[in-house]
């Protein structure tokens, strides 16, 4: 008989909380600028030492915190908001850490903060530049593209929110909670 301890030995330890929030603290904001230099930097290779920019003056960063124990533990992902005009809010910099891609609701929760958090701040619109391959996930949580373009080498597609999708709020924080594995019998 399998139960849902069979093959746990295998499998990493994964948190059962995240937290996806403004970043406020003076930890919060140097993790959140870390974890980007560590995808966009060293990853994916887009920028060369830091991806900081004239952007980060202004944007609000918004990051996701995995909690061990009912305590943060650490950064996990990350995106920026900014107005450039009035009414007109761009997102950027969408960064997921490499061993929490797995969980899937981390980057469309740090989006649904971000549009909702810019909406609630008066957005009329809201667009980023999205790399090719996350134009379809964009797509789910519907956005619709405008036209590609390249940026830093690398195809992106402009793409705008539908605000009706996401409600305007002014929380600092919303919860998300792990899954929980099912357990399996097999008779």
């Amino acid at each position: 008989m399998l139960t849902m301890f069979d093959g746990i030995q295998n499998r990493l330890f994964a948190p059962m909380e995240y937290v996806v929030s403004i970043a406020r603290t003076p930890w919060e904001r140097h993790a959140y600028h870390r974890l980007r230099q560590q995808v966009f930097c060293n990853e994916q290779q887009i920028f060369m030492d830091d991806d900081y920019d004239e952007v980060d003056l202004t944007a609000i960063p918004i990051i996701a915190t995995c909690y061990m124990a009912g305590m943060p533990d650490q950064i996990v992902g990350a995106v920026r908001i900014h107005e450039s005009v009035p009414g007109i809010w761009h997102g950027s910099r969408l960064a997921v850490h490499a061993e929490h891609r797995k969980l899937g609701r981390i980057g469309a929760e740090l989006i649904r903060m971000a549009v909702s958090t810019a909406h609630g701040l008066g957005a009329r619109q809201f667009f980023a530049q999205v790399q090719e391959q996350n134009v379809l996930f964009f797509r789910r949580l519907h956005w619709k593209s405008l036209g590609v373009t390249t940026l830093h080498g690398l195809l992106h597609h402009d793409m705008e929110a539908d605000l009706s999708r996401y409600p305007a709020h002014g929380r600092d924080q919303t919860w998300l909670l792990r899954p929980q594995p099912c357990p399996r019998q097999v008779a």
